[in-house]
C-alpha cells in the first residue's frame, strides 16, 4: 500500500517548488531596476569589486536596504581567504569589505 508523504516531507516539496519561483521574482526585479537606471549592470558592478578585492566572485545578492540598491559579493582570494563586499549597485561605490574567514 501506498503512504501519503509525511507532512514534513510534504513541507519540504513545498518549499523547494517556491525557490525558482523566488528567483525569477529576484530576476524579475533586478532587470526592473536595471532599466530604471537604479543599478548599473552586472558586469560593471563585478569590475568594481574586483578592483577593489582582487579574485574570485562566488556569490552575489542585490538587496534594497533603506531605499538604497546594494550588491554584497563574496570573493574568495588567491590567498584562499574569503571576503565579503557590499557595493553601492547605482553609484559602484565600495561600501564595506570584511573578512569572512
Amino acid at each position: 500500500m501506498i503512504q501519503p508523504p509525511s507532512r514534513r516531507a510534504a513541507l519540504l516539496l513545498l518549499a523547494g517548488a517556491a525557490w525558482p519561483a523566488r528567483a525569477s521574482e529576484d530576476a524579475d526585479r533586478a532587470r526592473r531596476a536595471l532599466e530604471k537606471g537604479e543599478i548599473r549592470p552586472l558586469d560593471e558592478v563585478l569590475r568594481a569589486a574586483r578592483a577593489a578585492v582582487p579574485g574570485d566572485v562566488v556569490a552575489v545578492d542585490l538587496k534594497r536596504d533603506d531605499g538604497q540598491w546594494l550588491y554584497k559579493l563574496r570573493i574568495l582570494g588567491a590567498d584562499g581567504k574569503r571576503r565579503s563586499v557590499k557595493v553601492d549597485a547605482g553609484s559602484l561605490k565600495i561600501l564595506d569589505e570584511d573578512d569572512d574567514d
